[in-house]
Order: C-alpha cells, then sequence, then structure tokens
C-alpha cells in the first residue's frame, strides 16, 4: 500500500509542476513576437533579467498604450535600479499592443 502511496504523490507531484511550467510560457502567438524582436533576452514572466519580469510590469497598471509609447521610447524614471532599455522603434505598433495586452492579462491572472 505504501508504495501505491508514493506512486500517486509522484505523479500528483509531476501533473502540479508540469502545470506550473506551463502556466510561465506566453500564449505561442505572443511568444512569437517576444522571439521575432528578441525581448526575451532581457524580460521574463517572473524574473528579473536586466529589465523587469513582465509581472512586475503588469503590476503598474499601464495602458496598453503606456507600454506601446515605452517600448518604442523607454523613459528610465520609470524603472530606477534597471539599466535603461534600448529604443524598439522597429517593433509594429500591432506587434507592441499585443504584448502590452498580454503583460496587462498577468496582473489579472494573479488576483
Amino acid at each position: 500500500m505504501h508504495m501505491r502511496s508514493l506512486g500517486i504523490t509522484s505523479l500528483l507531484l509531476t501533473t502540479l509542476i508540469l502545470a506550473a511550467t506551463a502556466q510561465k510560457k506566453p500564449p505561442a502567438d505572443v511568444e512569437k513576437i517576444l522571439q521575432k524582436h528578441a525581448c526575451l533576452a532581457c524580460h521574463q514572466i517572473e524574473t528579473r533579467l536586466v529589465g523587469p519580469a513582465y509581472q512586475e510590469v503588469a503590476k503598474k497598471k499601464y495602458k496598453p498604450e503606456q507600454i506601446v509609447a515605452l517600448i518604442h521610447k523607454p523613459d528610465p524614471s520609470h524603472w530606477p535600479g534597471y539599466p535603461p532599455m534600448a529604443p524598439m522603434p522597429q517593433v509594429p505598433k500591432e506587434d507592441a499592443l499585443k504584448i502590452a495586452k498580454w503583460i496587462n492579462s498577468l496582473a489579472a491572472k494573479k488576483k
């Protein structure tokens, strides 16, 4: 009986780990945009890398248009303690808006 209990516990833990890992990935369409524009080189969902984690950005409650503006022309005063982000004017507004809406969705999921 003890071995069966261990097997069930292992299965449950594996399921929980896989579920948690799955939640840490952006939707495929957003991930493609983040990769295309090298966003993931400096930002991750939950962890500070070079720039703030996307969840930290979500906590600021910027409007999507504000995030788009900050992608195109960053303002270092918004993120003291971080190196200034390079301006990314080459990111099409449509892509930046999709990123911004996804970032804001992270705040809704944390509630």
